[in-house]
């Protein structure tokens, strides 16, 4: 069967990561209600193809579509939603969120397709979901019945006013190291149950690789060479079941999140080859020149869909598996250790968009070892605001056994953009404060990287030598327990991103 519909190369989110205001509000808190008239905007004027409508842990509009239609008619009628452009939900996984929050957003899906039929409109606005922290088909199987039981009931009980579809289509969304490993077989196994029970045969997939979760857990290299088996295996699945595979990936600003910026696309197309679809965050679209931030939006649907994957040998994947040890050991040693640095400073950091509010420190945490971490958003602004970049933590002691070991040269085949990498986030380190905290093992980590480097790590910029004179202040304010929110943002503005 032919693939007919468009695939976004550009996905626009929610990611409350921007440290500025955005271009179009007055403020830099973004209310639930501003998030119709961005989405608007950044379909108009950004060059988004398909925005994110996340319902995990955030307060959300539920009657999205039925507003962008009333509200914008005249730009929707030239360019429908689910055929032109594309707005996506990011559904409560039932397994880490219960309660109604799925069952809400199925009902936002249906009753949007109601409406747009109702309206004129051919095809269904909405008809995937991005499914969070997917660890097994059987997950993505059990979303897709839910969505029908649901979509009968609702027939049955209000009627299908001459149109009623009751599929929905999973973007499985892989958050861990291990299973992003070991995603390729978890979609495997996806379309042989499909096919075995139930005859259906899938045009194709559009797998979700998360970029900043796996880091806050494991660290960037053990993150980024997962993430190149996976797009390794997506493409030679590709090849064996004849179906078609877009991978999608969520990078942030800062080099811990992805590191991808204006000034960086090339480079991070070029690193993870192979993927489709690029997540823009907020940071990447209000903190920069919007000149650049549009420039570069058109390069990426330029450039993207021309990017082929390297194809990798199973022995690879030993070679993976052997070296994030080396990486991941260290990295959530130091973790543990700074948790309660973390824990301090982070319920200071501004917030920029609404979220739910759940039991607990952090909210809508993560758990690494022992410890409870605020998301990765805030956790990387934390790092950043005490002036330890947490692209570090873990990654001297890994780069010493790999040497030790004889595995570097492959860590920089796979990884090509490691040295620029570690030297952007050894622009914001702050090196008094590796003493002031008695953090020995990320002086070690440091001391090791610019053997590495064969370079100082540390600001260079005047811009960067600001950020690390208003890191002391932040530190001196906690100690003193004056709140250094006011600080925490401004440093937030010179490096181009909350976290």
């Amino acid at each position: 069967m032919k693939m007919t519909r468009k695939i976004p190369a550009t996905m626009f989110s929610q990611h409350p990561d921007h440290a500025s205001k955005p271009y179009w509000l007055s403020q830099p808190f973004i209310q639930t209600h501003n998030e119709l008239e961005e989405c608007y905007l950044m379909f108009k004027e950004m060059g988004a193809q398909e925005m994110m409508w996340d319902w995990e842990g955030k307060h959300v509009d539920e009657s999205v579509v039925e507003k962008l239609l009333g509200k914008y008619s005249d730009y929707f009628r030239v360019n429908p939603i689910g055929e032109k452009l594309f707005l996506t939900f990011r559904v409560p996984n039932p397994r880490i969120e219960s309660g109604y929050r799925l069952g809400r957003a199925f009902m936002a899906i249906l009753s949007s397709q109601h409406l747009a039929y109702n309206a004129g409109f051919l095809l269904p606005p909405l008809f995937e979901v991005v499914l969070p922290m997917t660890e097994s088909a059987q997950e993505m199987l059990a979303i897709q019945k839910s969505f029908e039981r649901i979509s009968k009931a609702a027939s049955i009980s209000f009627g299908s006013n001459g149109f009623n579809k009751q599929e929905i289509e999973i973007i499985p969304l892989f958050e861990s190291v291990e299973t992003i490993l070991k995603s390729g077989k978890i979609l495997e196994q996806y379309l042989e149950i499909l096919q075995d029970r139930f005859g259906k045969h899938v045009i194709y997939l559009r797998p979700f690789i998360a970029r900043s979760d796996p880091a806050l857990n494991s660290g960037i290299v053990p993150t980024t060479l997962a993430i190149k088996w996976a797009l390794s295996e997506y493409a030679k699945l590709a090849k064996k079941k004849r179906i078609d595979i877009y991978p999608i990936i969520a990078p942030g600003v800062l080099p811990f999140r992805g590191g991808l910026t204006p000034h960086t696309t090339g480079e991070f197309m070029s690193e993870f080859a192979g993927i489709r679809t690029l997540v823009i965050q907020s940071s990447f679209r209000y903190d920069f020149p919007i000149g650049s931030v549009k420039s570069s939006i058109k390069k990426i649907i330029r450039e993207l869909p021309q990017k082929e994957p390297t194809l990798l040998t199973k022995n690879v994947l030993e070679e993976i598996r052997t070296i994030i040890p080396f990486f991941e050991k260290p990295y959530k040693e130091t973790i543990e250790k700074i948790a309660p640095l973390i824990e301090r400073i982070s319920v200071f950091i501004p917030q920029r968009r609404e979220r739910v509010q759940h039991i607990g420190l952090f909210g809508y945490s993560r758990s690494v070892g022992k410890v409870k971490l605020p998301r990765a958003i805030g956790f990387t602004a934390s790092c950043y605001s005490l002036g330890i970049p947490p692209e570090l933590f873990g990654t001297g002691r890994g780069i010493k056994l790999a040497k030790k070991k004889k595995k570097i040269k492959i860590i920089e085949t796979l990884y090509k953009s490691l040295r620029p990498t570690l030297k952007r986030a050894g622009r914001y380190l702050r090196k008094e404060s590796l003493k002031e905290f008695g953090l020995k093992e990320i002086e070690e980590d440091i001391k090791i990287i610019e053997e590495y480097l064969g370079e100082k790590l540390g600001p260079k910029t005047k811009s960067e030598k600001t950020h690390g004179e208003l890191v002391a202040r932040i530190i001196h304010q906690l100690k003193v327990g004056i709140n250094p929110e006011k600080e925490i943002e401004q440093a937030a503005k010179l490096r181009k991103s909350i976290g």
